[in-house]
């Protein structure tokens, strides 16, 4: 069993994910916070590479992806970033990155880079799965999974393709738009849920506009885990340890007391 289906072997267990980009706000505090993450009961870490056109992402990340670029941050260096965290946890690592990044480093060079840092998983917001076919071979050559993520306005045909294609888990985008902090969540959410799990196996993974404990397990009554990524990056912004640790404290009693 891969570390991502070891996170969801218990069904009742809800996955809290979050995403940090690499180097940011210094290297020094990546190699720092995700293993905190892991120590206060986060199952799966999103490691973003920074890149210089994150169309998926709203300012806050883009912010960060610019400042970590500006300290010298590539993905040669995230893949050496993530090699010296596996020796520090044990949860899943998932890259976050676009596809211009992993193109340019090579595809096949990059899987197998990722399988030596022990990178466990791939989510490239901007590669569909019709044009995905070299990577997903390769990924599975290197015991990687690749996961494609979903929105809201997503037709029959293209849920039922991403059940196909998908592993590890399925991405739902909460809503159409970039990721960021959003007051509240989309009122469709839980009927978008639904219509994925009709057609689909993998555990489901809601993100995009998370960022409150009530959020979170209203997420988790319908979903298998919840991804948070614009809230911990305004939290690391802060340079506050221990405002980032009492908000994930505060997100696994949620999700812990849902399930």
């Amino acid at each position: 069993m891969s570390r991502i289906a070891s996170v969801f072997a218990t069904p009742e267990h809800k996955a809290l994910m979050p995403f940090v980009t690499v180097g940011y706000p210094s290297v020094e505090a990546t190699l720092e916070i995700v293993p905190l993450l892991e120590s206060l009961g986060c199952d799966i870490v999103e490691l973003g590479i920074p890149f210089s056109d994150p169309l998926a992402d709203g300012i806050t990340i883009q912010e960060a992806s610019h400042q970590a670029l500006c300290q010298g941050v590539s993905p040669s260096l995230c893949l050496e970033i993530a090699a010296e965290l596996r020796k520090k946890v044990t949860i899943p690592l998932i890259f976050m990155t676009y596809y211009n990044p992993v193109f340019s480093f090579g595809i096949e060079r990059f899987c197998q880079s990722c399988h030596k840092s022990g990178i466990d998983g791939l989510i490239i917001p901007d590669l569909p799965p019709e044009e995905a076919g070299e990577l997903e071979s390769l990924a599975q050559q290197y015991q990687i999974d690749l996961i494609y993520l979903l929105a809201p306005n997503s037709t029959e045909e293209r849920i039922q393709l991403i059940a196909e294609k998908s592993h590890g888990f399925i991405y739902l985008v909460s809503l159409t738009g970039t990721t960021g902090a959003r007051q509240k969540l989309p009122s469709n959410l839980e009927n978008f849920v639904t219509r994925v799990k009709q057609k689909a196996s993998q555990p489901l993974c809601v993100g995009f506009g998370i960022s409150t404990p009530e959020q979170a397990q209203e997420v988790a009554k319908v979903a298998d885990g919840v991804i948070v990524g614009s809230r911990i990056i305004q939290l690391l912004e802060e340079r506050s340890t221990d405002k980032l640790a009492e908000f994930i404290k505060v997100l696994r009693k949620a999700l812990d007391n849902c399930a």
